[in-house]
């Protein structure tokens, strides 16, 4: 009898999270959903996830619901570090308290978690590491600095660590969404809107806040990234990175072929 893969997935209350919990239950795996709002997770209950409330900023929060894990099931096979959220604003106007939160839960939560859950990948000779980074992973907009340089860390973290511990059988995958349907966009305007209110760059911000709001009308449903990571997650040689959602191979590609001068007049193109 083959022991059912157990999966630890952060930030699943809504979107891609949640997709990608509700895909993985229907396809034999136990899943552990975390985040800070049991409301939302406790309508996953019904597909036989199983629930952890867990604030990833908070250290005993994130050792305790690893513990709970290890003492039901005595190891995790797939960590997908999801959680996370846009604190936008520009890089003079967004608090070094707020920038210090936007680097805590897009970045250092999906660190500690991995410390947590390795030793026990290593005994097994076994893991799959999923880091969800962000097209913007790549590329940088105006009034996205410290949500970008977040992203920008989570993929230089996830080449050095997965160069690491390959040697014990674990795959680090990195998976960059595009324009996805969720949370994100709403309470990124908010962030970037109120970090902006007295701001010399309000203008600006105003235009981008537009920009953002109509680029999400197109944006992809969570099940195609959901879809992707677990292709990753089942395939025995996983590509290193996985692309997907709305306009997002467009977009990589774009930052491959054009220089930073070519790039940047895109960019500020679209806030006219």
């Amino acid at each position: 009898m083959t022991t059912k893969k157990v999966a630890l997935i952060t930030g699943a209350s809504t979107g891609i999270g949640k997709a990608t919990a509700i895909l993985l239950a229907q396809h034999n795996y136990t899943v552990y959903a975390a985040a800070r709002r049991l409301d939302k997770l406790l309508e996953l209950e019904q597909w036989g996830i199983k629930v952890i409330p867990m604030d990833v900023t908070d250290e005993k929060s994130l050792v305790n619901g690893v513990e709970r894990i290890f003492k039901a099931e005595n190891h995790i096979d797939i960590l997908i570090n999801n959680a996370g959220y846009g604190g936008y604003g520009s890089v003079e106007d967004v608090s070094m308290k707020d920038a210090k939160r936007q680097l805590e839960v897009n970045l250092f939560s999906a660190a500690r978690l991995i410390q947590l859950v390795l030793p026990k990948m290593r005994a097994n000779r076994f893991g799959k590491i999923v880091n969800i980074s962000s097209i913007g992973g790549k590329f940088a907009t105006p009034f996205g600095g410290w949500y970008h340089a977040s992203k920008f860390a989570l993929e230089g973290l996830s080449d050095s660590l997965r160069n690491e511990v390959k040697q014990f059988g674990i795959d680090v995958i990195v998976v960059e969404p595009g324009g996805v349907k969720s949370e994100w966009a709403d309470i990124t305007v908010e962030n970037l809107i109120k970090s902006s209110e007295k701001s010399a760059y309000k203008a600006s911000v105003d235009r981008f806040a537009q920009f953002l709001k109509k680029s999400t009308e197109n944006n992809s449903e969570p099940i195609v990234i959901a879809k992707l990571i677990m292709e990753g997650i089942e395939s025995k040689s996983p590509k290193f990175r996985y692309v997907g959602g709305y306009n997002a191979k467009l977009a990589v590609m774009a930052r491959k072929l054009l220089s930073d001068q070519a790039f940047d007049k895109m960019i500020l193109s679209q806030m006219k």
